[in-house]
């Protein structure tokens, strides 16, 4: 079938599976130009098929050498419909690293689930014996609780107050405002619950009763910090409220590992364009005027950018940059303050009339289509295309 891009607000519903490989190829290459990285070599990824997750899979595999195994929960494709992006992403990075030699498995489930914490547990023991690192980077909208059975669905909404805020409707190209009333206690609780850092520690506490974590395993969760610009949405609002979960959790799950030399870590990381970014209603306007400023001073990173340094400045560096929190920061580019003071400058002066201007709309667009396989200028987009792709290491 020939796949065009179907968006539809801040979602694409159609993925290229050619594109999808592009994407992941060039991800690669990008790794594999840096030589190789003094970094683990057994990793688990939970949340591995697109954004940072896949990016952290990718610096593994072909800047470690890295066995990995990665978890995610997408849609296959059929005769006539497309797969989900992520499931063409781990297509194609399974291709590469069967090419390279690169031991590489994956489990498609629900990964709040005992059951796909078991599935994994049993994969690492007969094939792996134990993982160095574990990355966390789920980003799911609802979760059951494994317990209880209870379902949780999370809300972007400001905490305290009912908020306004200027946003770019991206289908028009036209700046407008976002109305979002305050968040109810529960809706915060049940953010909490699905984003939070409760599934990352019953992830920890799993590997390590059944053995499965090597003496001096790491693990990090990533979050998402930003400035006073995002804040009444994100780190002041129910997303943030989630985050900060996570660093109240770490200092248990750091302990744990403290008893077989290990390390937890919240990482920050910058602001990118993901299909979880790209929900929330400030975040286009933010990136496309983030964009512009950094690319301006060439300090623009996308994913595979900021995992190559996670890794070797900070989880694998003598010397890796931490906060006041003790979390690993690799957000510190988009934080300098000249950056940001452009960037909250042009947030308050851009119209319709001067956004091509002042922000980097086109490149924001790109950015998000390619998150699908589109945009891509080596990829022939009139061609028919097989929709159904396997994935080889499926298990």
């Amino acid at each position: 079938m020939i796949i065009k891009p179907r968006v539809r607000g801040f979602m694409c519903i159609t993925s290229h599976p050619v594109g999808c490989e592009a994407n992941v190829k060039e991800q690669i290459d990008y790794i594999k130009r840096q030589g190789p990285i003094d970094g683990p070599k057994r990793v688990l990824v939970i949340g591995a098929s697109t954004g940072y997750g896949l990016a952290a899979r990718i610096t593994a595999a072909f800047g470690c050498g890295a066995s990995t195994l990665g978890i995610f929960f997408e849609k296959e494709g059929a005769e006539k419909k497309p797969a989900s992006a992520g499931w063409y992403n781990s297509a194609a990075f399974h291709k590469f690293a069967d090419e390279q030699g690169i031991y590489a498995k994956s489990i498609n489930g629900d990964a709040f689930s005992d059951e796909i914490k078991q599935k994994t547990i049993d994969t690492i023991k007969s094939d792996l014996g134990q993982v160095d690192l574990v990355i966390y980077s789920l980003a799911s909208p609802r979760r059951q609780h494994p317990k209880t059975g209870e379902v949780f669905n999370s809300t972007l909404k400001p905490i305290g107050k009912n908020v306004t805020l200027r946003g770019i409707n991206t289908d028009k190209e036209e700046v407008q405002d976002f109305s979002l009333e305050a968040a109810t206690e529960q809706e915060i609780a049940n953010t909490v619950a699905v984003m939070g850092g409760e599934d990352w520690q019953m992830w920890i506490d799993a590997l390590i009763a059944a053995d499965v974590l090597a003496a001096g395993a790491k693990t990090a969760a990533f979050t998402y910090v930003g400035e006073k610009v995002t804040w009444d949405l994100y780190w002041h609002g129910t997303i943030g409220q989630a985050k900060k979960d996570l660093d109240k959790k770490v200092t248990g799950i750091r302990e744990k590992l403290a008893t077989v030399g290990g390390d937890a870590r919240v990482a920050v990381l910058k602001a990118v364009v993901t299909q979880a970014s790209s929900a929330i209603p400030i975040m286009p306007l933010y990136l496309a005027l983030l964009f512009k400023v950094m690319k301006k001073d060439g300090s623009h990173e996308g994913c595979i950018e900021q995992l190559y340094r996670l890794y070797t400045e900070c989880l694998y560096s003598d010397s890796p940059r931490m906060d006041s929190e003790g979390r690993i920061r690799v957000d510190e580019r988009e934080l300098r303050p000249e950056i940001q003071q452009r960037v909250g400058d042009d947030w308050l002066k851009v119209t319709n009339e001067n956004m091509a201007e002042l922000t980097d709309i086109k490149g924001y667009k790109h950015e998000f289509l390619k998150l699908f396989g589109f945009d891509i200028d080596s990829v022939d987009y009139e061609a028919d295309v097989e929709p159904v792709v396997p994935i080889r290491g499926l298990i």
